[in-house]
């Protein structure tokens, strides 16, 4: 190593997601620090001999007077970023259950803000994941064997009309690889209506081009045949982009794209893909911690299997058994 040359440590900081009646706490950072001026969400340095709970604890109560109690902690996302000057691990969790009245103690404005309010532009660049799995639900629902034309519609509305744990699907994947492009453009303007309907978004399963005759669809998801075809971000921002992904590579191709989601899997064996090898927990984790995205597992989960996931890291889980009828 040459005289010149300095080594970046890379700083561990505890990031608090602090939710209240649907409303998540943000300060602006102060005019003299790194990204100063900028919104955050309350955190800072783990200290060596801390763990990220007792950080957590620790730095909220500093910077807002809020009391956190630790068990409540539940972790959200890893966020590595590179500044140029300054490397980060974000290590994000998420609490509904802090005590107390929220002010800057620091000096620093604080407010609480709708998750939808949330702009990217006003956050550093290393936040900003954190933003898309705020507005991201944690059920992605895949949809199973569907018809073309009325029938499938009739399928659509039976799902949604069958809300699971007591709330419809937020987010519903229209996947039906084996449909013509036509029929399936057909299809998708009749669902994103349904999907409107029930309170959910559409989300198409596809090439780049079928966003083109589905104007009410809020979202893409890209095969990852598809995706490994590009080398930049193929729908406008604004634009949820899903990447289905098996590893870690296909991950990181995924967001050099520009995704603010994958799906990973098979993390259980599957009977859509029978034969297929299933990665299990230990390696979901492994890949969704090495991931500076959302990540939903998929492959023989059901709605028992969302808080192991989310303990795993990941924003839930993506699967069609858990609310498509089967018969």
């Amino acid at each position: 190593m040459s005289g010149t040359d300095t080594v970046v440590r890379e700083i561990h900081v505890a990031v608090g997601v602090i939710a209240r009646a649907g409303r998540v706490l943000i300060a602006r950072r102060p005019d003299y620090v790194h990204q100063g001026g900028l919104l955050e969400f309350p955190g800072g340095k783990v200290e060596a001999d801390e763990t990220v709970q007792a950080a957590l604890v620790r730095e909220i109560f500093e910077e807002t007077g809020l009391k956190i109690p630790p068990d409540t902690l539940q972790p959200v996302i890893g966020i590595r970023h590179d500044y140029g000057d300054k490397r980060v691990f974000l290590d994000v969790w998420r609490t509904e259950q802090a005590e107390g009245e929220a002010f800057g103690r620091e000096g620093q404005a604080v407010n609480w803000m709708r998750p939808d309010d949330l702009k990217d532009h006003d956050f550093p660049v290393a936040n900003r994941p954190i933003i898309r799995a705020l507005r991201l639900p944690s059920l992605l629902a895949v949809t199973g064997d569907i018809d073309a034309g009325d029938t499938g519609i009739r399928q659509l509305r039976r799902a949604l009309g069958e809300p699971l744990k007591g709330a419809s699907p937020r987010l519903v994947l229209l996947r039906a690889p084996c449909m013509e492009m036509k029929e399936y453009c057909l299809l998708a303007r009749a669902a994103s209506d349904a999907c409107e309907a029930a309170g959910a978004g559409l989300v198409l399963h596809g090439a780049p081009a079928v966003l083109d005759d589905s104007p009410g669809a809020v979202g893409l998801h890209l095969p990852w045949r598809e995706a490994e075809k590009l080398d930049m971000r193929p729908v406008p921002d604004g634009v949820w982009l899903g990447v289905s992904c098996h590893d870690a590579v296909q991950i990181d191709h995924a967001v050099a794209i520009g995704a603010d989601y994958v799906t990973l899997g098979p993390v259980q064996p599957t009977a859509t893909h029978p034969g297929a090898p299933a990665m299990g927990w230990a390696r979901f984790r492994e890949l969704v911690s090495r991931a500076t995205i959302p990540v939903f597992g998929l492959g023989g989960l059901d709605l028992s299997d969302l808080d192991q996931a989310r303990q795993a890291g990941g924003q839930g889980i993506a699967g069609i058994r858990y609310w498509w009828p089967q018969n």
